[in-house]
């Protein structure tokens, strides 16, 4: 019954501490993201409420992204409010230990990481989408757009005299494969139509290699040939990277697709492990700043601890980077670019949880 009546009481005042750290860092982001918008739109003639209102779209996802931080300092926090009045030395009394505390937390961190995975993360990237979907309204030029489907890459790219309609089965490094253009005046009256088995889109003149012409009902070849394009392989390989707009689900179709296409998956596979690692990040970060809190003996001073969480958010921070970094360019293996600074801590956390009894 006394434990029971415990693990409630820790979890209540713990929820309140997430809930009310989570509410800081939502202020924060809403109103560096609403200047941000302000700025934006300030040659556009729309409404004073737009900013605010794509702010509230775009702040979920990106407090999605701070949730280890949020839950490492609500932890500090956490224990900061058990220590000031009294109620580690009130549980150790009743024979309630330092381990039986954190593990609380620790479990109850898991099981909500889940749980934001599946509710809030498929929320916040629907969010994004329809914040995508606005801004891009207003910076998005209407003369080029690309898509990936099933049918491989489309790309429509309108020039100073003409309207390009592409198609092609896979991307190989810079170039295009088994491409047909289909090209357009500005009036869309058919001019020719080109198919080639490859590509080279390095630069925004592309290199069409022994190109089949078809004009006028007349089909001739050439060597090669080359057309302006406003596309080259790194503006494509941009339009793609935004991730966080699609859900668990959207991610693995875009996948496919990309498998299909022979473009690479690096980026959606690091982000994907990223995504599902959440409720392990959540875990370990609510273990290492518990593990803090017990061994620190100024683990009564507020701003020490803020300080603290803030120096070892931004450390794990750069870890969890670079270690992105080696896993999209391929230095190491993907899933070990998302997991290994979770092993780091995992062990950090290891060495400090043998003495927790002994504060």
């Amino acid at each position: 019954m006394i434990i029971s009546t415990y693990k409630k009481y820790i979890l209540s005042v713990f929820i309140k501490t997430l809930f009310e750290i989570t509410l800081v860092f939502f202020a924060l982001i809403l109103i560096i993201n609403t200047f941000e918008e302000i700025n934006f739109f300030r040659d556009a003639n729309v409404g004073a409420y737009y900013p605010i209102f794509l702010s509230f779209l775009n702040v979920p996802s990106v407090l999605f992204d701070t949730l280890p931080f949020i839950f490492l300092i609500s932890t500090l926090l956490f224990f900061i409010k058990l220590v000031n009045k009294n109620e580690l030395s009130i549980f150790k009394y009743t024979g309630i230990t330092n381990q039986q505390i954190l593990f609380t937390i620790v479990i109850f961190s898991f099981f909500l990481g889940i749980i934001l995975i599946f509710g809030f993360y498929t929320f916040s990237s629907k969010l994004k989408n329809q914040y995508l979907l606005i801004k891009n309204d207003f910076t998005s030029d209407d003369k080029y757009l690309a898509v990936i489907t099933e049918n491989g890459l489309w790309i429509r790219d309108e020039t100073t005299y003409t309207i390009n309609i592409t198609n092609a089965d896979k991307i190989n490094n810079n170039f295009l494969n088994n491409v047909s253009i289909v090209q357009f005046d500005k009036n869309y009256n058919l001019i020719k139509v080109i198919e080639s088995e490859e590509v080279n889109i390095l630069t925004k003149k592309w290199n069409i290699k022994k190109p089949i012409i078809t004009e006028n009902n007349i089909t001739k070849t050439s060597d090669s040939i080359k057309i302006n394009s406003n596309f080259d392989i790194e503006l494509i390989n941009n339009l793609f990277s935004n991730l966080s707009s699609m859900s668990l689900l959207q991610l693995n179709k875009l996948k496919k697709d990309y498998k299909k296409l022979g473009y690479s998956t690096v980026g959606i596979e690091v982000y994907e492990n990223k995504i599902i690692s959440v409720p392990v990040y959540l875990t370990i970060m609510t273990l290492l700043s518990g593990i803090i809190m017990f061994n620190s003996k100024y683990r009564k001073s507020k701003i020490f601890n803020v300080i603290l969480g803030i120096s070892l958010s931004v450390i794990i921070y750069y870890i969890n980077y670079f270690s992105g970094i080696l896993g999209e360019t391929k230095k190491i293996p993907i899933i070990l670019s998302v997991w290994l600074p979770l092993i780091i801590l995992v062990l950090i956390s290891l060495i400090g949880i043998v003495r927790l009894n002994e504060k």
